[in-house]
């Protein structure tokens, strides 16, 4: 397997774009459910985990960075053949390809049991996954540039929804965050972990950097994006925090949807239908990343065509959506991939790192050249 991957010019894209990704793939159906995780961990003190949650994403991502600039032009994939050969490299990677898959089948049930309980309630988990799959499927045979098309123009219709904050931020009730520090600094931390699914996705960018065409300019797009994405999640869980009681937290799955359901306007009495038809176009640009990296992997590492990856894997998540009918399954779905994203995410980066100096420590000594891995 080839450590270094030529990219065509026509498949890159430019660091700009990055922005974009960071941020839809950390905005997805998690941050809906998360005033309430942060909130049963850190109680009225769940902002400060969002603001330590910040600075720990930035030191990942920042680590993920260091480690694909030691090389010429090298995804995860080559990294690892590099590092432990092409046997370990391609079970590396399937587990990848495993836990992207996971990853999409969580955030497809938890979407469509979402929209049946506030929109359409007796509709068919399999109709709903069908269609969305269908859309996924469609976006990913055009390709990644495709896919980053949808992703930004997307990004740029559905941020309209903040615009709807002001109106519960007005009836903000301040002493619901009273007294401040009233919880000890562990369980702070444990509001911070409580929010790793919501963050998760950008494991992603372990996979594109070999796409992006100005390299030097990454940085900047990579703080904004998480940044933003971070911005958002705080805003809404203060929201959240200082609007609804206590007790309506804790029974609330969802309470980010009730600051909209209080809202209505002169033609719609319920605009919490209009954000929650919306927030398709949130997640599938989480799931057309995450099939993408899935068919890119799977040709990497197996030579096996893209469309028969995307046909193959659409399949079997089509077939699994109707094995997920209620929130407990869902929940233990989502509890597994959240527990094996923490370990992918946002552990694995800082054990690729002193291995990576190691190899190029060795590697100038020997005068190695950097280019296939050793079979």
């Amino acid at each position: 397997m080839n450590i270094n991957i030529q990219v065509p010019k026509y498949e890159q894209f430019r660091a700009f774009y990055v922005f974009f990704i960071i941020s839809t793939m950390q905005l997805g159906v998690g941050m809906i459910g998360t005033p309430r995780l942060v909130f049963q961990k850190a109680g009225h003190d769940g902002w400060m985990s969002i603001i330590l949650v910040y600075f720990f994403l930035l030191l990942v991502l920042f680590t993920m960075l260091y480690i694909l600039k030691q090389y010429e032009n090298a995804d995860i994939l080559g990294i690892q053949a590099d590092l432990f050969g092409n046997f370990l490299a391609k079970v590396l990677g399937t587990i990848y390809i495993i836990y992207f898959g996971s990853e999409i089948l969580s955030i497809l049930v938890t979407y469509i049991e979402i929209v049946k309980v506030f929109i359409f309630p007796d509709s068919s988990s399999f109709i709903l996954g069908l269609m969305i799959i269908t859309l996924i499927v469609y976006s990913c045979i055009g390709g990644l540039r495709i896919i980053i098309g949808v992703t930004f123009i997307f990004f740029l219709l559905t941020h309209w929804v903040i615009l709807l904050l002001p109106v519960p931020m007005a009836q903000i009730d301040w002493l619901n965050f009273l007294p401040v520090m009233d919880r000890g600094i562990i369980d702070i931390i444990k509001g911070t972990v409580s929010t790793s699914y919501t963050f998760m996705g950008f494991e992603i960018f372990f996979f594109l950097y070999p796409f992006i065409q100005n390299k030097k300019k990454v940085k900047q797009p990579i703080v904004w994006g998480v940044s933003y994405s971070v911005f958002l999640v705080l805003l809404i869980t203060v929201t959240t925090i200082g609007f609804l009681s206590p007790e309506q937290l804790r029974r609330r799955i969802w309470p980010a949807l009730h600051l909209f359901k209080i809202q209505t306007s002169p033609f719609l009495e319920r605009l919490d239908y209009i954000v929650v038809a919306e927030w398709m176009m949130v997640t599938l640009p989480n799931m057309m990343l995450l099939m993408w990296g899935i068919t890119y992997t799977a040709k990497r590492l197996y030579k096996i065509p893209t469309k028969a990856t995307l046909y193959i894997t659409a399949g079997l998540l089509l077939a699994s959506v109707s094995l997920f009918n209620s929130h407990f399954e869902i929940q233990r779905l989502t509890d597994t991939v959240k527990s094996g994203g923490i370990f992918i995410t946002y552990i694995y980066p800082f054990i690729l790192l002193p291995l990576v100096l190691i190899k190029k420590k060795w590697r100038k000594k020997k005068k190695e050249p950097i280019n296939d891995a050793n079979e």
